[in-house]
């Protein structure tokens, strides 16, 4: 008798099945997703704050822009460990992947957390930070496709959607948490207090919970239908990648589009604040308190979707709707800034985290669902961190561009015209969702695990 480890089972132990284990796994996943996120939209936030004291410069906009680069290099590294790495999480197991991923993001985020000002240890202190972000892209490169897949195949088979919002609810709540972090920091301390070292406390409670992050994906579980899989799929993880590309180009193309939108949510989580300070002189603490009080919609409506997608289906609402809202929203929200108070930033941050929302909550799901189990996480890793390097790490740095050049609106025509092209990709998706009590997997999983179609 073996455990879900695989491992042999004391005689006459009672054997706990992966079912039994559902909710620990769950946990493991989401909550090791909340901490990988959190570590990681912590830097945009805060950018504004330590760049001086990391990246002084002529102007504190040109300190600003040396950290946003730094920030950007993060993305840069995304693409090449998610593509050499995704193949490993099919060949070998998404838990392992999923450890070590949030061992580097942890140990980046104390490097930060720890590094001496500029003033202190001279180019030194950029060049940490500048390693600290490589870990950390390396880490979230591996991270969200291998979590993604670690969640949908422990799900139920039919709460797939419930279950893979999940990891979209938990970055969610930890674009949350940083916010609220960088909200409570800047409330708590003087300026000048916070500029030189109370800016460091939230990145060390975060890599204070990468390591409790640590200890309960090791005890996780394999997922079930990685195992019935590994067991018939011997292929290495080199000649994976070329099967994804020679036998799924059209399913990376549109699971590419369902990542695309993440210009708009990296925008709206580390760069909004900073656009209303430097675009409408709000106070930044203010604007970071308004944030958190939207992203709380976003929390709460990403998982009801899922749970609805699971009972309507996915392609046909969820990714357009959202989608058509971000097209329709984005310029006339940013333009709405223009007029002053407290109440109009939240309106403005909540109605962007509304169609966010709607966009993130079921299209996790149906990445995974568009890959069989032999090549899910790797062609999930390879659409999405690709889109991600190109779009997401560069959004605040355009963003910042924008304003400076003084055309900030042209961050609303910037968003509005790739969420665009996304949403005339979303008519081609097929509709993934089953209405079942089953599990909608591919053809070539089918086959393996004896579903019947």
């Amino acid at each position: 008798m073996t455990n879900p480890h695989g491992t042999s089972a004391p005689a006459g132990a009672p054997e706990v099945s992966v079912a039994n284990r559902r909710p620990t796994n769950m946990i493991a996943g989401t909550i090791g997703h909340f901490v990988e996120w959190y570590d990681w939209y912590i830097y945009g936030l805060l950018a504004a704050v330590f760049s001086a004291q990391i990246f002084p410069s002529h102007s504190a906009f040109a300190s600003l822009v040396a950290a946003l680069l730094t920030y950007a290099i993060g993305f840069v590294v995304r693409p090449f460990s998610g593509i050499i790495l995704s193949p490993l999480a099919d060949r070998y197991g998404r838990r392992v992947v999923l450890t070590l991923a949030i061992s580097g993001m942890a140990i980046g985020s104390l490097i930060i957390a720890l590094t001496p000002p500029f003033a202190t240890i001279g180019y030194a202190a950029p060049a940490l930070f500048l390693v600290a972000r490589v870990l950390q892209g390396i880490s979230a490169g591996t991270e969200q496709q291998s979590a993604i897949a670690f969640m949908v195949e422990h799900a139920p088979p039919n709460r797939r959607a419930l279950f893979g919002s999940f990891s979209n609810m938990a970055s969610g709540l930890a674009t949350l948490a940083a916010t609220g972090s960088a909200a409570a920091v800047t409330a708590a301390f003087s300026p000048s207090a916070v500029e030189t070292w109370a800016w460091r406390i939230p990145f060390l409670i975060g890599g204070l919970l990468g390591v409790v992050g640590l200890i309960l994906r090791a005890r996780a579980d394999e997922s079930p239908e990685f195992t019935a899989n590994a067991a018939v799929d011997q292929e290495a993880a080199p000649a994976k990648l070329k099967s994804l590309l020679r036998e799924h180009p059209k399913a990376l193309i549109q699971a590419a589009a369902l990542s695309a939108p993440a210009v708009a949510y990296y925008t709206w989580a580390t760069f909004l604040p900073t656009y209303a300070n430097l675009t409408t002189g709000r106070n930044l603490s203010a604007t970071l308190a308004g944030s958190v009080i939207g992203l709380v919609l976003l929390v709460i409506i990403v998982p009801i979707c899922g749970a609805l997608s699971d009972r309507l289906g996915r392609r046909k609402i969820f990714p357009i709707v959202g989608a058509a809202g971000m097209v329709v929203l984005f310029y006339p929200l940013l333009l709405l800034l223009n007029v002053p108070g407290f109440g109009i930033y939240v309106l403005v941050a909540a109605s962007g985290w509304v169609v966010l929302g709607i966009w993130q909550a079921v299209y996790p799901t149906i990445q995974a669902e568009l890959f069989p189990a032999s090549v899910r996480v790797s062609g999930i890793g390879f659409a999405h961190q690709l889109v991600i390097a190109a779009l997401g790490g560069t959004a605040p740095l355009i963003a910042a561009s924008f304003v400076g050049a003084g055309h900030p609106m042209l961050v609303a025509v910037y968003m509005t015209v790739i969420v665009a092209i996304c949403l005339a990709v979303y008519t081609t998706l097929p509709e993934t969702g089953d209405r079942g009590n089953r599990a909608t997997v591919a053809p070539t999983d089918a086959d393996v695990l004896g579903v019947e179609r």
